[in-house]
């Protein structure tokens, strides 16, 4: 075999190896559709009512936790998408928080005794309740902003992504 039927036999071989690689690379968008699955999952187990019972705020909470984790070992090669990774994160664990400690004052209503001072430890608890869950109401639109800046960016065609 001639040193030129070595190139001509080669050549393919190592340009489909290349091609190979380089189609294993992650793009813009399947990071962008991972990112969002994540985040939908946090969100949709945000629902209407969900935090106004112990049990269920409680599970919430725990919920909340095993997505914020999800999000925090995920790996995106995208700068601006590891950026969105870690204020989602970060929403999703000040959402947890602030649930959790609703969840604990709504239980303490509940084992509030029907006397004076179990009226006063409601009072309190409902204070804490409503303190939360307007935090939390407001971490919600910071989620919302963040969500449609995210979908903002992955709609933007690779070639011309926004810096």
């Amino acid at each position: 075999m001639s040193v030129w039927q070595k190139y001509v036999f080669l050549t393919p071989i190592s340009l489909s190896a290349v091609l190979w690689i380089s189609g294993c690379a992650e793009t813009k968008l399947s990071q962008c559709q991972r990112l969002i699955t994540l985040v939908d999952q946090g969100n949709s187990l945000i629902e209407k009512d969900k935090g106004y019972q112990v049990t269920t705020s409680s599970q919430l909470a725990k919920d909340l936790d095993n997505v914020t984790k999800s999000l925090k070992k995920t790996n995106f090669e995208d700068p601006k998408l590891v950026e969105f990774q870690n204020k989602f994160t970060k929403i999703f664990a000040t959402l947890n928080q602030q649930i959790a400690k609703a969840s604990k004052a709504l239980g303490a209503t509940k084992a509030a005794k029907p006397s004076l001072d179990g009226r006063i430890k409601i009072q309190k608890a409902r204070e804490e309740i409503d303190t939360h869950l307007t935090a939390a109401k407001s971490t919600g639109k910071s989620f919302d902003t963040l969500f449609t800046q995210l979908n903002d960016y992955c709609n933007v065609p690779e070639n011309t992504t926004q810096q």
